[in-house]
Parts: C-alpha cells; sequence; structure tokens
C-alpha cells in the first residue's frame, strides 16, 4: 500500500504531466502571437470529426522576406518556419480554445521560397517541427514533405500547412 501511495504522489508531483502545450512553450521563452487573418477568400481552419485541417500559414508580424539559398541563409529559413509554427499554435488554439486539445499531428507540408540549386529544405522545416515537438512531444512528430517553391505569397521565405487530430 505505501508502494503505490508513493507512486502515486510521485505522478501527480510530475510537472511533465501537469504541464500544457502553452507552458512548455513559455518555459522555453516562446510567445504565441494574434492569430493571422485570412489575406484572400479562404479559411485558416476547418474542423472535421477529429481532424483539424491548417491551411498554410507563413509568418505573422514583422518578418524576413526572400529567397533561402540567395537572401536568406539556412539558419534564417529556420527561423522563419519557427515563428510560421507559432502563428499555427495561434491558429489551432483560436479554433478549439487551447492547445491541450491536440492529440497529434497528422500530416505536415512545408514550402520553402528557394533557388533552383538549393537542396536543404528539410534543414529550414525542421524550425517548425522542432517548435510542435517542444509543444506536443512526440505528437508534434508528423509525416511531412518540405519542398522548394520557386516563390511564396508577398515574397515570404517559408509556408506550412498541416493537419492534427483532436482529442474526444
Amino acid at each position: 500500500m505505501r508502494i503505490g501511495l508513493m507512486v502515486l504522489a510521485a505522478v501527480l508531483a510530475s510537472p511533465v504531466m501537469a504541464e500544457t502545450p502553452e507552458q512548455r512553450l513559455a518555459a522555453k521563452g516562446y510567445v504565441l502571437p494574434e492569430p493571422v487573418k485570412p489575406v484572400a477568400t479562404y479559411v485558416t481552419s476547418a474542423q472535421s470529426g477529429n481532424l483539424l485541417f491548417l491551411s498554410g500559414h507563413g509568418q505573422c508580424g514583422t518578418q524576413a522576406n526572400g529567397k533561402v539559398g540567395r537572401d536568406l541563409t539556412v539558419e534564417q529559413g529556420r527561423a522563419s518556419a519557427e515563428k510560421v509554427g507559432l502563428c499555427m499554435l495561434s491558429t489551432i488554439k483560436a479554433s478549439v480554445g487551447e492547445l491541450s486539445k491536440v492529440r497529434r499531428f497528422v500530416r505536415i507540408l512545408g514550402f520553402v521560397n528557394s533557388t533552383d540549386s538549393f537542396t536543404q529544405h528539410p534543414q529550414v522545416v525542421n524550425g517548425f517541427s522542432d517548435l510542435m515537438v517542444v509543444a506536443f512531444g512526440e505528437g508534434g512528430k508528423a509525416p511531412r514533405s518540405a519542398v522548394g517553391a520557386p516563390s511564396l505569397p508577398m515574397n515570404i521565405p517559408v509556408e506550412v500547412e498541416a493537419v492534427v487530430e483532436l482529442a474526444d
């Protein structure tokens, strides 16, 4: 009986179990921006059953512009992808109320505005994926594509769309 109580006390005292995605992000110094508003005729998210489909997101607020491999380094592209992730998290939170409702990411598609000879697209999109792992642990990893694009809207360096599974 005493061992059972000790195990229960250890589980209840565990900060990892009690943390929300918002708390994990804040502990790493991340701040969610205001959710983006559509810039054309579309919605930023749509829920069907327990799946939330997220439109392509770019950075919120002040952003770097240009092609990775010419105007921006891989690290600057990665930083842009991380900011895209923060914007998407804001959209998710606005859509479903709290990030704890996300069970896992199901699909991630990242576009990198890059030169013809650029080949490090996965390293750039890791900025997005690594942020999702901070927020959701293993649930932040998903099947993913990271592809080069000859241009993106408003000359943004990175755009990401995703599908997430929500808890019942």
